[in-house]
């Protein structure tokens, strides 16, 4: 498996923007569940570009850090 800092930088070298499928492989879920995400509004912040759902990958960096949880006491 890929380091996920490697990930994004690939990603930036072409477009910041990702697609659903490219955001839910670079997330590890499945396509569904970011939908189910984005409709509940709990998902990363994503942009409309025409009819196309993208997600920037600074976004998806900033979601998936906020996500990160510590050991509990």
């Amino acid at each position: 498996m890929e380091d996920p800092v490697q990930r994004a930088e690939q990603a930036r070298e072409g477009s910041p923007y990702l697609t659903s499928s490219q955001t839910a492989h670079f997330l590890g879920v499945s396509i569904y569940h970011l939908v189910k995400l984005r409709r509940r509004g709990m998902g990363p912040v994503y942009r409309r570009h025409c009819r196309r759902v993208q997600y920037h990958i600074d976004d998806l960096l900033a979601w998936s850090a906020a996500q990160a949880t510590g050991p509990t006491s």
